[in-house]
């Protein structure tokens, strides 16, 4: 076994874990990141990104019968695609287990860059409606930080990554550093006009996007083609390959070892001290070890809260910095559903070029001064937007020959989509918890994810549904369908919690650094940190959680507090 030391160990290359890379090795710390899948190089990696339909050996719909028996899981994910099925892990080989009756969809990008390759991009800043919300109606633990203090890092993060959004002056969801927003289409701005004629407190606005508008350090301005998840060569959309690792490789100070599997955090009961990793090489199927004087856990939240249960010890029989007893509990993923669609006549005339890569957003309008007895206490946003059918609307439709060919070529009718991101609440019944009986590729003992929405979730989408219908009507939509239950638990993308923040130790795993109470140079910065789960998407306040540890961190180390 080969021991190799460093000042910082980062568990994980996805958004997190490749800007807390950046943030250390900027500050001078020689840094190991450790990535359990291959490697993926910018640019020359992305094998699928130039590639028409016909040259896929299944015109980009893949294999149906090797997506039933390698991806089940991963193949019900919406950026899933014969394309870009090499940017998520095979689940045959990752197994994870559920309660009966119970059903969770468990999204995983297990390579270089994790999930920052197939990530939604949506950039949203959270708001003291969000931090305060625990403390305000008393369910899970109250967050030890408020918008005040990290709303330098959410400066700091828009800077670096590069979000095009407008500025909209609203409290719940407040302004960043921007690049200039990308437009919204025709029927969009229709219905953004109604909305805030009818309804003065509720904003329809352009999708916050990690897409250039214009060029940044060496990355060109986004091309139009929302193909994204392929990877993105000219480095339009932030991901680690096109952002964060050329940062951290650039100082010299960056060692990255990939397709290596970390089983457990290495703690010293006398010091109370991480002191390092073990790891397998999964391709030599070699086991190593490296020491450092930190350790930052960025794994993605379940697979950190999985490292986590799995480093326990005589002194830490229920897992490592889990005194409290609440490790791997309080998880949260938004629930999400298909609220409205409607078709927006009166607008035939009307088309778009290219293939804008973000949607709209509606924030959040419900329970913010004061509660309004729907059922629910915290809030619910759209996401969605108005788009046009193609040619391939002649899929349901009668026709044959030269007149339906011709009309085909011809814009359809217009519709407008809103889909509900619903905050889930913190329970300490959706938790996290080893399987004795299950195992994966490499004897590690599976992830039990039990997971289920209560009535506040449920509560707030029916709400959504009678308000998208409401609002796509009073500006002159036809609704179609529309729908309030939510889908399973993982349906968001947005899974977090389990290693939650928290004031008390009792009561909590990490402190407002991003700290274990129990292990001092112990952080956690991806999205198991998070005590509850607001109704925005969370990829931003984890990087701006990130950057504020990774500076608290070295003050700690250089002052000697550590």
């Amino acid at each position: 076994m080969m021991t190799v030391n460093f000042d910082a160990i980062v568990v994980g290359s996805g958004i997190t874990g490749g800007f807390a890379a950046k943030e250390l090795t900027e500050k001078g710390l020689k840094v190991l990141m450790i990535e359990r899948g291959p490697k993926i190089e910018h640019g020359t990696g992305y094998k699928t990104e130039t590639l028409a339909p016909w040259d896929l050996p299944f015109r980009g719909l893949g294999d149906a019968e090797q997506y039933a028996s390698v991806y089940p899981v991963q193949s019900k994910n919406r950026h899933f695609t014969e394309f870009t099925q090499d940017h998520f892990c095979r689940d045959d080989e990752n197994p994870y287990t559920t309660p009966a009756g119970g059903e969770f969809t468990w999204f995983r990008s297990y390579n270089l860059g994790g999930r920052s390759l197939t990530w939604g991009r949506q950039c949203y800043r959270w708001s003291d409606y969000d931090f305060g919300a625990n403390k305000r109606d008393g369910n899970g633990t109250d967050w030890p930080i408020r918008y005040a203090e990290l709303a330098p890092w959410y400066d700091r993060v828009e800077d670096f990554v590069g979000v095009s959004g407008a500025a909209e002056g609203m409290p719940q969801l407040p302004d960043g550093h921007f690049q200039p927003p990308m437009p919204l289409n025709v029927v969009e701005q229709h219905v953004r006009e109604g909305i805030s004629a009818r309804w003065p407190g509720r904003r329809l606005t352009i999708g916050r996007t990690a897409n250039l508008t214009q060029e940044k350090d060496g990355r060109s301005a986004c091309q139009y083609r929302s193909i994204c998840a392929r990877g993105c060569s000219y480095g339009a959309y932030f991901s680690t390959q096109s952002a964060s690792l050329p940062a951290a490789m650039k100082t010299g100070l960056l060692t990255v070892v990939t397709d290596s599997v970390v089983e457990g955090v290495d703690y010293d009961p006398v010091t109370r001290r991480a002191t390092g990793v073990r790891f397998l090489d999964t391709a030599k199927k070699e086991r190593h070890r490296a020491t450092a004087r930190l350790v930052f856990l960025n794994a993605g939240a379940f697979n950190t809260n999985h490292i986590l249960l799995r480093s326990h010890s005589e002194a830490m029989p229920n897992g490592l910095a889990n005194s409290s007893g609440v490790l791997g509990t309080h998880i949260m993923d938004h629930a999400t559903t298909l609220s409205a669609i409607a078709i927006m006549p009166g607008f035939e005339q009307h088309t778009t070029f290219g293939n804008r890569p973000t949607g709209i957003v509606i924030p959040r309008f419900r329970n913010l001064e004061t509660l309004d007895g729907n059922g629910f206490t915290r809030g619910y946003s759209f996401q969605g937007g108005a788009l046009q059918s193609t040619w391939t609307q002649g899929k349901r439709q009668a026709g044959i020959g030269h007149g339906f060919k011709t009309h085909l070529r011809t814009p359809g009718d217009w519709k407008m989509i809103l889909v509900t991101f619903a905050e889930s609440m913190p329970r300490a019944s959706n938790r996290l918890t080893l399987d004795p009986a299950k195992i994966d590729a490499n004897g590690a003992p599976a992830l039990n994810i039990a997971f289920a929405h209560g009535k506040e979730e449920h509560a707030a989408l029916a709400d959504a549904k009678a308000e998208a219908a409401a609002m796509l009507g009073a500006v002159g939509g036809q609704v179609v369908m529309g729908m309030d239950q939510p889908g399973p638990g993982g349906s968001a993308i947005h899974e977090m919690g389990g290693a939650r923040m928290g004031l008390d130790p009792t009561t909590s795993v990490l402190d407002k650094w991003s700290r274990a109470h129990d292990v001092a140079n112990l952080f956690v910065t991806d999205g198991a940190q998070m005590s509850s789960s607001a109704s925005q998407n969370p990829s931003l306040t984890y990087l701006a959680l990130t950057a504020r540890a990774c500076d608290a961190a070295v003050s700690m180390l250089r002052s000697g507090t550590l």
